[in-house]
């Protein structure tokens, strides 16, 4: 049988092992962005379903994700089979996932209540299938490594390739695949380019999933065992599963990640309508724009773990997400006091180019923090319980990585009927007052928001010291040396 000694894993994080882990977060970055970025631009003012039933349809696929995940994370951590807990999982997502979501950009012709139910039904298929794979393979980080730094290093690859693949292919369906023709003027509602999208999203989603599990695939029998088997009834598994999760530090993180993902949902989803409408910004322009946001993720990649280690993480997560907010929302704020450029003048492209790269840095680093600090949950869980249950943690993770798009894009449909957003419209002729009041409304949701997620972030309580601490107790009650890397991050 594999140890269950507390890992030290250095070993094992190697660069290869760091490339390949991070890989497979390409795919989730893809369908992440396009759920967010795309989908309900392309299903609302596309295809003409309202805006409500295309959030009715996407809650509806989240709420199946809120049991959904936990299951698959339960499953993955007292899994047995000759590839492990996790890779099973793994490899089993790739194709569904890849099928789906192709799928998904490619309607068949159907009243506006039958693509409600499509997208629905496929919604919850993909995230089903997203989840087969990314919780098992977000799960890898607390078994590749107990150092405190260390997870800061493996899960920033995890953000930086999540980010390229997303970012990637936004670029390409901007840039290169929504071209206006004679019949649609404007790029983002021609149907064409969404149809190819899906098409190369899906071939780029099903190689992600395939190589980064094979990449990781060697590492199988160094992980550690599932524990011993045990006869439990449906209420005993429930309880455990309760027991884990009840912990102060985790729950104060996951509804602070809420409400910092119900926000960036809200940002994502509107950011189409408000670089369509808000600013005029043609497909070309957006393309830039995104192209711009690769700078983030580069920079993003090291300076998280630095500021990991020089500041900690609890602090360098709250810092860097109020500075991602008061940069990302300070040019709407000018706009509506009447301060900032008008559209037409090359000084608005230029202002939003350089905030949105300032401003997705720190919010990638503030991501990659959070993730960090539940891999650190992990053992104090364990210490309390007797139990590692990676996969169930991060099951929770997944499930707020979907709620940015989920409840995103409900919050979404509520502002563009709010503000009397029509589908069908050209920018041109939009009138003004519902452009001012995309705006006014936006706003003020996004501060209240983050300030909650802020304030809710203030009950975490692992730290540094702590989480060595951790790691020296779970070592002497399992009778084993101290970790070394606890030895040292307890000196730094």
């Amino acid at each position: 049988m594999v140890s269950t000694m507390v890992p030290t894993a250095d070993r094992r994080l190697d660069r290869s092992t760091r490339f390949f882990y991070g890989l497979g977060s390409i795919a989730f970055g893809v369908k992440d962005n396009g759920f967010s970025y795309m989908l309900m631009l392309f299903y609302n003012q596309v295809l003409g379903v309202p805006a409500k039933l295309v959030a009715l349809a996407l809650l509806t696929a989240l709420v199946f994700d809120a049991v959904i995940d936990p299951m698959i994370g339960h499953l993955s951590d007292n899994l047995r089979s000759r590839w492990g807990r996790r890779h099973p999982f793994m490899y089993a997502a790739a194709l569904p996932v890849a099928l789906s979501y192709a799928a998904l950009w490619n309607p068949p012709e159907l009243s506006a209540q039958g693509l409600f139910l499509y997208l629905t039904v496929l919604a919850v298929v993909i995230r089903a299938f997203i989840a087969f794979y990314e919780v098992p393979s977000s799960a890898l980080a607390a078994e590749f490594t107990s150092g405190y730094d260390d997870r800061s290093v493996l899960l920033s690859y995890r953000s930086f390739f999540g980010w390229i693949g997303g970012l990637s292919i936004q670029a390409l369906a901007f840039g290169v695949l929504l071209k206006p023709d004679a019949t649609h003027p404007v790029g983002q509602l021609n149907p064409e380019g969404y149809a190819r999208y899906g098409l190369i999203a899906s071939v780029i989603m099903l190689v992600a999933i395939l190589v980064s599990t094979a990449g990781t695939h060697r590492h199988i029998p160094t992980l550690r065992a599932p524990p011993e088997k045990r006869t439990k009834t449906l209420s005993q598994t429930l309880a455990e599963v309760r027991e884990t999760l009840n912990n102060r530090s985790f729950l104060f993180l996951l509804a602070s990640s809420i409400a910092t993902a119900l926000a960036g949902g809200l940002v994502a989803s509107m950011n189409g309508y408000f670089n369509t409408f808000f600013w005029g910004f043609s497909a070309a322009q957006i393309s830039l724009i995104t192209l711009g946001v690769f700078v983030s993720a580069f920079v993003a990649l090291p300076a998280a773990p630095l500021l990991s280690r020089r500041l900690g993480k609890k602090r360098t997560a709250m810092s860097l997400a109020v500075l991602s907010l008061v940069i990302g929302i300070g040019p709407v704020l000018l706009r509506l006091a009447g301060l900032f450029p008008p559209n037409g003048d090359p000084a608005v492209f230029s202002i939003l180019f350089v905030t949105s790269i300032v401003g997705v840095t720190f919010g990638i680093i503030a991501a990659t923090m959070s993730a960090s600090m539940i891999a650190d949950v992990v053992e104090e869980a364990e210490l309390k319980t007797g139990r590692r249950s990676e996969g169930l943690f991060f099951a929770a993770s997944a499930f707020v990585g979907k709620s940015v798009s989920g409840f995103g894009i409900l919050a979404a449909a509520l502002l563009i009927d709010a503000i009397g957003l029509q589908p069908g419209v050209a920018p041109a002729d939009m009138p003004a007052d519902v452009i001012h009041r995309m705006g006014a409304v936006y706003a003020p949701v996004i501060v209240i928001l983050y300030l909650i997620g802020f304030a809710l972030l203030s009950g975490y309580r692992i730290s540094r010291e702590s989480h060595a601490a951790t790691l020296r107790a779970l070592a002497a009650d399992a009778g084993e040396a101290i970790p070394p890397v606890a030895v040292k991050e307890d000196h730094q």
